[in-house]
């Protein structure tokens, strides 16, 4: 009887069912993926470390810090300024921001403007409204050159108790072009835009001011012959000076050619901004910068004064800027406002006319209580 025998190093697992054992690999994998994380948590705790003592504990991060603080200061959220610099250091920021704009308030221009005269502007075939695309890095935006400061108008809203989009004031005037004015009461940053702060100019005549005639305010605006005044008086002031068209906002920043804000870190930090310029022959410029998104973070008070130096600027101040920076011409916006839900409801816009004489803007605070107005009611 023949034996069948087993072919070597065949152990008859294959029959049995049990194979050979391998080593787990799992177990490595776990400890290896382990190492790489706990390397790289120590790595990103030095770098952290390394950051925070750059930050806090450097001339140039110290500068950065103070940047993003007066970023936030000019936001809904100026109290989250604190967590850069502190409760004091807040304080202090805005302290020295409000003697900084009142002393830039006090200096005078003394350089004449020459006030061109329709047949001029006919000669020199100047159009009324020029508008120029700018970009410098990290803003985007535009420079609007009206060249008859005459043209130009102050818009308020059409209704009492709510402010209005500056396209509707456009629109239900029928100017050629709009521009954000002045500045508002605007409790916990959703009010109604109605209720302007200091004091508004139309037609030479005050719609409204929250002080008495003894009191004065900062302004921004243009007298009866054309020029551009910024500046802080009072109404009896403005009465003597001629004023047209005003509102109060702050701060004056170029005076005779030169520019008072003397470097980036007195910028008043990074934002949308709208601000008004004149030149020597009479050119009204407006800067619209867009800010707080992705394709412009914003700018600041000293990128604004070297784009007006550029053009010939010899008087330039801010008005409201933020969420409420908007620019509109033949009905159409024509920048990116920051807030998220569009137009702001405004007090004021400056607008542009053909002819201003007809434009028929009322005075919708005549009348009114203005210590009854509840700027938070829509």
């Amino acid at each position: 009887m023949e034996t069948k025998t087993q072919p070597l190093g065949d152990t008859g697992s294959s029959r049995s069912g049990v194979r050979p054992s391998t080593p787990n690999p799992k177990p490595k994998r776990r400890r290896l993926w382990l190492r790489l994380i706990g390397m790289f948590s120590l790595s990103l705790f030095g770098v952290s470390l390394l950051f925070a003592a750059w930050f806090f504990f450097t001339a140039s991060g110290t500068n950065l810090r103070y940047m993003m603080a007066d970023t936030l200061i000019t936001t809904q959220h100026r109290h989250w300024a604190k967590y850069l610099i502190g409760n004091e250091g807040l304080e202090r920021q805005v302290s020295k921001y409000t003697k900084q704009f009142e002393e830039m308030s006090q200096v005078v221009s003394t350089i004449p403007v020459h006030i061109p005269s329709v047949t001029d502007l006919a000669v020199q075939e100047k159009k009324l409204i020029e508008i120029e695309p700018v970009s410098e890095g990290k803003f985007s935006g535009y420079i609007v050159s009206i060249s008859d400061p005459k043209k130009i108008r102050l818009g308020v809203p059409g209704k009492i108790g709510k402010g209005e989009k500056v396209s509707s004031m456009v629109k239900r005037t029928g100017a050629l072009l709009g521009v954000n004015a002045g500045g508002f009461v605007d409790p916990n940053w959703e009010g109604n835009g109605f209720q302007p702060t200091g004091i508004v100019i139309s037609r030479g005549k005050v719609y409204y001011y929250d002080g008495d005639d003894s009191t004065p305010t900062n302004i921004v605006g243009i007298d009866k012959d054309g020029r551009m005044v910024a500046g802080r008086y009072t109404p009896k002031q403005m009465r003597e000076m001629g004023i047209q068209e005003a509102v109060t906002f702050t701060p004056k920043f170029i005076v005779d050619g030169k520019g008072l804000v003397k470097n980036q870190a007195d910028g008043w930090g990074i934002a949308p901004r709208t601000c008004m310029a004149q030149k020597e022959d009479g050119t009204i410029m407006f800067a619209i910068i867009d800010g707080r998104q992705t394709h412009s973070i914003g700018a600041t008070l000293f990128d604004i004064q070297k784009l007006f130096l550029d053009r010939g600027a010899i008087i330039a101040a801010n008005l409201d800027g933020g969420s409420s920076t908007v620019l509109v011409h033949n009905n159409e916006i024509v920048n990116k406002p920051a807030s998220p839900h569009g137009e702001r409801y405004l007090p004021t816009a400056f607008l542009v006319f053909d002819d201003p004489a007809t434009a028929d803007i009322k005075n919708i605070w005549e009348g009114l209580d203005i210590s009854q107005i509840d700027p938070s009611k829509w």
